[in-house]
């Protein structure tokens, strides 16, 4: 038979299991082991040097961090990472990528304007710089009902950034169905000489091929092919005269059915959706400045893309679309053109002193062939002339800083995009 534990002090064990943690309670005795309360919470002389070590050198962190005025980079990251941070960011789709440039860039370009010499170029660049370059098929349709410009802006806007969308379509507000507002970029030129080229290219074509005028007009008719471009000026056939001959203020001017009535309302919202929506509106006539100031403003798009028209090779293919069997008209029918074409001059040479505005602000001079002879004396010329700058007031970096915030809608992007420029 077992004897009962006998307490140090006699007497019976009151914990014959054993002591409880924690120990005895005051007043039961001294005991020769005892149990921590935490055995885990126990620690050395070097571990307490060690923690207040890292409380030192926080504090010194901390310090230097209100001396210097913000956080060092990673900490901004981090911040940024766990604030925005949700449970889709780890189970769903990837958030979009910022890119640190104009990353939607949308060349609406203007028919007869050069624009396939610039496609062909696209093309090229697209392959060697990786953007996404978006084309469409539609050819003919400019004009967009709501749903219509509702359905484009959707699909354009999901595409894969960094991209640039191109079509003949007139000017699409993005921001009022609550999309972001891209860069815009396009060329024009000389009002009479891209109707004439436009109206022989329906008849004959180009170079491309034999058929190829008849693969976009099969249903006209042989005397409509073959009709006499002063008889159709002369006469005031629908095809020569407005509201057809109103054709490159819409473009910038946009869907508005007003756009598409010759006038002042039109002419002056095409004016203020350059000034505001535009980035760059070229000039054909001098499209090798065009080039150059569109691989400055975009280089990562248009970076190298001189070196890529001067080449003897695209050279070849830029021949092929030149229009055939052109003919110059009489100079009274001439006449009769600038005379129907008032508004359409107006707003060229507005965007012509804008652009040469530019050139001089990047000390581009221009090297242009002398145009064919035309009745200057019929339409007033706008006097074009230089008047000097004062670098003091306003660089070039200024100058372009102002035309991306112009034309981008984000601030940020415009700053990005400057910065991007400076370091090169």
């Amino acid at each position: 038979m077992k004897k009962k534990q006998q307490h140090p002090g006699g007497g019976a064990d009151p914990w014959p299991h054993g002591t409880p943690l924690g120990g005895a309670p005051p007043g039961l005795g001294s005991w020769k082991r005892r149990v921590p309360l935490l055995p885990f919470l126990r620690f050395s002389l070097r571990d307490y040097g060690f923690c207040m070590a890292t409380l030192l050198v926080f504090c010194l962190g901390s310090l230097f961090y209100q001396l210097s005025g913000g956080p060092p980079r990673f900490l901004l990251d981090l911040r940024q990472y766990l604030g925005n941070s949700t449970y889709l960011d780890d189970h769903g789709p990837p958030p979009s990528k910022v890119l640190p440039f104009p990353s939607q860039v949308v060349y609406n370009r203007v028919g007869k304007c050069g624009s396939r010499t610039v496609v062909l170029l696209l093309r090229i660049l697209s392959e060697k710089h990786g953007f996404n370059l978006v084309t469409s098929d539609i050819h003919n349709k400019t004009r967009l009902t709501k749903n219509e410009q509702m359905e484009l802006i959707k699909n354009i806007s999901t595409a894969e950034q960094p991209y640039l969308f191109t079509r003949h379509v007139h000017f699409l507000n993005f921001s009022r169905f609550g999309g972001d507002q891209p860069v815009y970029i396009n060329i024009i030129r000389d009002p009479v000489n891209r109707f004439l080229s436009n109206y022989f290219f329906r008849r004959f074509g180009d170079w491309r091929g034999e058929q190829n005028h008849m693969i976009r007009t099969p249903s006209m008719r042989q005397e409509e092919r073959y009709l006499d471009i002063n008889e159709c000026i002369l006469e005031n056939y629908p095809e020569c005269s407005n509201p057809r001959l109103f054709y490159i203020i819409p473009y910038f001017c946009g869907q508005h059915p007003r756009c598409r009535e010759p006038g002042e309302w039109a002419l002056e919202r095409a004016k203020l959706n350059v000034n505001e929506n535009f980035l760059l509106v070229g000039i054909l006539e001098e499209l090798e400045d065009v080039l150059l100031l569109l691989e400055r403003f975009l280089p990562h798009y248009f970076k190298g893309v001189l070196s890529i028209y001067k080449d003897p090779e695209h050279r070849k293919l830029g021949n092929m679309t030149v229009t055939v069997k052109k003919t110059v008209p009489s100079p009274e029918a001439v006449q009769i053109l600038y005379q129907r074409m008032r508004y359409e001059y107006e707003f060229y040479h507005y965007v012509k002193e804008q652009f040469h505005l530019l050139k001089r602000k990047f000390g581009l001079k221009s090297h242009v062939s002398r145009p064919p002879l035309r009745p200057q004396f019929f339409i007033p010329t706008p006097l074009e002339t230089e008047e000097p700058i004062d670098d003091e007031e306003q660089d070039d970096e200024k100058w372009l800083e102002d035309i991306y915030k112009r034309a981008s809608p984000s601030r940020a992007l415009a700053e990005c995009e400057l910065g991007i420029l400076n370091s090169k």
